[in-house]
């Protein structure tokens, strides 16, 4: 089983396949990493040598932002929205749909489960 940075390419799959199961490696993306390499997209991933694994993991570092480092990117990204407290920043922070979805209906997995009225009146009882 070949590791490349840091991830476990499965077994028995075609090489276009199993790239993409790295964090920030779609379709386009492990594509041209492959082409870069010299690997055949169609090649499996057991009949890999030693080579080829090193030169597709040297792209993918070089060439590419993938793993960590953009895990890394995407997570300050967020942060900085936060702190500035633009209107996507605070729909963030409040674990709310920030591209416009409705909430009156749906986004319950955004929302979390939902809180019964029963609950809600309770708490108003102990006042």
């Amino acid at each position: 089983m070949a590791r490349i940075l840091g991830v476990d390419i499965p077994r028995n799959k075609v090489m276009r396949v199993a790239l993409r199961y790295l964090y920030g490696v779609g379709p386009s993306v492990a594509l041209q990493a492959l082409e870069k390499a010299g690997v055949d997209p169609d090649k499996n991933s057991n009949d890999l040598n030693e080579e080829e694994v090193q030169t597709i993991r040297k792209i993918l570092e070089e060439d590419f932002t993938v793993e960590g480092d953009l895990r890394r990117e995407v997570g300050l990204n967020i942060k900085r929205l936060k702190d500035m407290g633009c209107y996507r920043g605070i729909r963030h922070r409040r674990s709310l749909p920030m591209r416009g979805q409705r909430t009156h209906t749906n986004a319950r997995t955004r929302k979390g489960p939902a809180v019964s009225i029963a609950g809600k009146k309770s708490i108003k009882s102990m006042k």
